[in-house]
């Protein structure tokens, strides 16, 4: 079969096209036909070894195909091995990806339970790119967060995968959303994605000026995946939630004890989620959530340049690979 096989760490350019045996059945597994994978920044440090992926391999935790046991057209649970307790995951709970075999590949093999059926209305590209950023989103807003309509969320980052998501699914229980971004046209995007409005980041002010959003009290939520922990908790109301799930901008942060236990706020630690959030998040779509937002698709041959497209930062939702 073919698939993206890299042989070293390192650039976009380590990616490349190339013929690798099929996997072979084995008790438990099923093996996805895959017509389209998404890409995520996630693939982005598998490439670069952050996770120590074994040498040749084959990157892609997002994947929608048919399971080859069923004739089904499915969607990729990317998220294996959670385990019982929906709080956090087990100990051998891994991304696809990661140390197997990923979803840029013709055929992936997967456990049973991390397949479930494509949503109806959703093209491959669209249900390729669904899995990951809407799994973690979901888990983060509604799971761990508890975002309720009526509610105000605020969505650090407009344009990457996880805010676009976090925008539509916001939307969809009823909430009132903004939004943060280095510049206003993805502000722009984001506000006809449903967003009420934004601020740019780049100003230092940027929490202040975006409490003035909601009439100065602050954000019942905040979507924090950059990692600017200081700067998101500025931006809450007294009691409010801050929802973190990524370092793309600072791996360590400093906090305030004081003000934080006088704010009374919760911070929430969140990843990926269980087979029982993925299950919460395909009943949003089955109820007329908005389908992820495409940025681009390119065929799997090109894996490297759409790799070199999401490291670029101009990409506003999903990257996909047509297979």
């Amino acid at each position: 079969m073919k698939a993206i096989v890299q042989e070293e760490y390192g650039a976009a350019g380590v990616l490349g096209l190339a013929d690798v045996p099929p996997p072979q059945p084995r008790e438990g597994l099923t093996t996805v036909e895959l017509r389209a994978a998404a890409l995520n920044w996630h693939d982005v440090l598998v490439r670069q070894g952050q996770y120590s992926s074994p040498l040749p391999h084959t990157p892609g935790a997002d994947g929608a195909g048919v399971d080859l046991s069923t004739g089904e057209e499915v969607v990729i649970l990317p998220s294996l091995w959670w385990g019982d307790d929906d709080s956090a995951p087990g100990p051998d709970w891994e991304i696809l990806g990661d140390h197997r075999p990923g979803t840029y590949a013709e055929l992936v093999q997967v456990p049973k339970e991390c397949v479930a059926p494509k949503p109806r209305g959703l093209s491959w590209t669209e249900a390729a790119a669904l899995p990951l950023v809407g799994l973690t989103t979901y888990r983060a807003l509604v799971s761990r967060a508890g975002l309720k309509s009526g509610e105000s969320l605020l969505v650090l980052g407009a344009g990457g995968g996880v805010a676009t998501a976090a925008v539509s699914l916001a939307v969809s229980i009823g909430a009132r959303v903004w939004v943060t971004s280095s510049n206003e046209s993805k502000i722009a995007r984001a506000r006809a994605a449903g967003a009420r409005g934004g601020v740019r980041y780049l100003d230092p002010g940027w929490p202040e000026a975006a409490r003035d959003l909601v009439g100065g009290r602050g954000f019942d939520v905040v979507l924090d995946p950059v990692g600017d922990w200081a700067a998101s908790i500025r931006a809450l109301r007294p009691g409010g939630r801050l929802a973190v799930l990524g370092a793309s901008r600072a791996e360590q942060a400093t906090l305030d004890s004081r003000p934080y236990y006088f704010g009374q706020y919760s911070l929430l630690g969140t990843t990926m989620g269980s087979p029982r959030d993925f299950s919460g998040l395909l009943r949003l779509m089955d109820q007329g959530a908005s389908p992820p937002v495409i940025d681009r698709v390119y065929p799997l041959e090109q894996a490297a340049q759409a790799h070199t497209r999401m490291e670029s930062g101009e990409a506003f939702g999903k990257i996909v690979l047509e297979i």
